[in-house]
């Protein structure tokens, strides 16, 4: 694409509005972000006025990016220079802000598309649902699609599955199958995506048997069931603990020709990890390497978490070695199952390395960028903080407790009884009233644990006395 324009330029030739709008697409297609904005400069410079084609693409190019700013500061200027958005403008920023959560700036923007005369398409509306359902405004998402009508916009099959799977996400199970119901009536009819939402909203509510009859009717409807399909039922099942069942749905899925996939292995493997069967996740691992598949940080990370909850830390060590080897980083769920793994076997030091070491937080002048480091988040310091107060090593457990409140996580309550106990354990009164009053202030309201602690330490302390 450059050469061709390097080209034409050499030529002595003068590229035009339309010879930037495609510069600018192409950039937006291949999320080349920084060549478009400079391809939009060039423009202006060379006295070239862009149109509303080139405008909207840019538009694009930043919402693709997530930068609202700068989406929001050429839709200004737009109007500035005199170009009218079209719809299409206006779905692109809808859009964009759709992928941000931004509910009121959707509506202000829809708002001014439709005193501008422009009328809102499917597309439009299937933004509106999609983003009401996903902040669980059930309401407001059910009156836009009925306001589809209004406009003459039929709703689609994308439109649907928005809704029924904002219903199944609020557990409202009847009114998803009314609504399907409801679809089909109207000559649309589901496919495999409206098949998996169902299936997982009735496997989220433990109700696996309606799943499966779901997924025998709507198969013979034509939706057939996939790999995505049955991985939520085996899901569900694994979550449940029902492993029996869940081997029993993947055995079935096999007969129906669906391959099993990485994901359905490292559910699998997941599932039996946490419930302690450590030989029956090892051999599923075999199987699926057998089989072709390649483990992923989600499949290593379940089996170190499966081996540190067993015990057996060198066999996790030995798996995170070899994830390593074949270039999967490690993210933070791996880094606090071997931190955790480590202080059940009383080795706080080794903990604390680990922690430093893959935080980069104990190298000189902060955490440094460089490949291989996650950053912790607040299960991490809570597992290396409850994992210091049972070592009995109270001042690195709140030199660390102070690490993550400085960095903006907030302690459950049972972190607080946990850092309680510890400090009344080594009478550090002080400590204990600084803890509890940190307590109030981030809303951590009492409760009968909390109380407990607290009435218990008071009396064998004697009452609080600063050390």
């Amino acid at each position: 694409m450059w050469s061709v324009y390097n080209n034409l330029l050499s030529r002595g030739l003068s590229p035009t509005v339309i010879t930037y709008g495609i510069l600018l697409n192409c950039c937006c297609n291949q999320g080349d972000f920084s060549n478009a904005r400079k391809v939009f400069d060039e423009m202006i410079q060379r006295g070239i006025l862009p149109n509303v084609v080139v405008y909207t693409t840019l538009i694009r190019v930043f919402c693709n990016e997530g930068d609202m700013d700068e989406a929001e500061r050429v839709f200004k200027l737009m109007g500035e220079s005199g170009v009218e958005p079209n719809l299409y403008t206006y779905v692109t920023i809808i859009d964009g802000y759709c992928k941000t959560g931004n509910v009121k700036r959707v509506f202000e923007i829809y708002s001014d598309m439709l005193r501008n005369g422009l009328h809102p398409d499917v597309v439009t509306f299937a933004n509106l649902v999609h983003v009401l359902c996903k902040v669980g405004d059930l309401k407001a998402a059910r009156n836009c699609f009925v306001y589809m009508d209004k406009f003459g916009v039929s709703p689609n099959l994308y439109v649907y599955n928005c809704l029924i799977d904002g219903y199944c996400m609020a557990g409202d199970l009847i009114e998803a199958m009314r609504l399907r119901d409801e679809m089909e009536r109207n000559g649309v009819f589901g496919d495999v995506f409206t098949c998996s939402i169902l299936v997982k909203g009735l496997c989220d509510l433990g109700r696996f048997e309606e799943a499966m009859d779901l997924m025998e009717e709507m198969g013979k409807a034509g939706g057939f069931a996939n790999a995505v399909t049955y991985n939520v039922v085996i899901d569900g099942y694994c979550k449940m603990g029902y492993m029996e069942k869940a081997i029993a749905v993947c055995s079935q899925m096999t007969e129906r020709k669906i391959e099993p996939n990485v994901i359905t292995f490292s559910t699998l493997i997941d599932g039996f990890c946490k419930k302690g069967n450590m030989k029956a996740a090892m051999g599923l691992y075999t199987e699926m390497v057998i089989k072709g598949l390649v483990p992923d940080v989600v499949t290593y990370t379940a089996l170190i978490d499966g081996h540190c909850k067993v015990g057996n830390n060198k066999g996790a060590f030995k798996l995170n070695k070899e994830m390593m080897d074949v270039g999967l980083t490690p993210n933070v769920v791996t880094i606090t199952s071997l931190i955790d793994g480590l202080l059940k076997e009383g080795k706080s030091y080794r903990a604390i390395k680990l922690f430093l070491e893959k935080t980069g937080l104990g190298s000189p002048g902060g955490k440094t960028d460089h490949s291989g480091l996650c950053s912790p988040n607040e299960v991490m310091y809570a597992a290396l903080i409850q994992g210091l107060c049972k070592d009995g090593r109270i001042f690195k457990a709140t030199k660390f407790f102070k690490e993550m409140r400085c960095s903006g996580f907030k302690p459950d309550m049972v972190l607080y009884v946990i850092m309680l106990e510890a400090h009344f354990r080594f009478k550090h009164t002080f400590d204990v009233m600084m803890l509890h009053a940190d307590m109030l202030k981030m809303g951590v309201l009492r409760n009968t644990s909390i109380c407990r602690v607290l009435t218990r330490g008071y009396k064998e302390n004697g009452g609080l006395k600063p050390d």
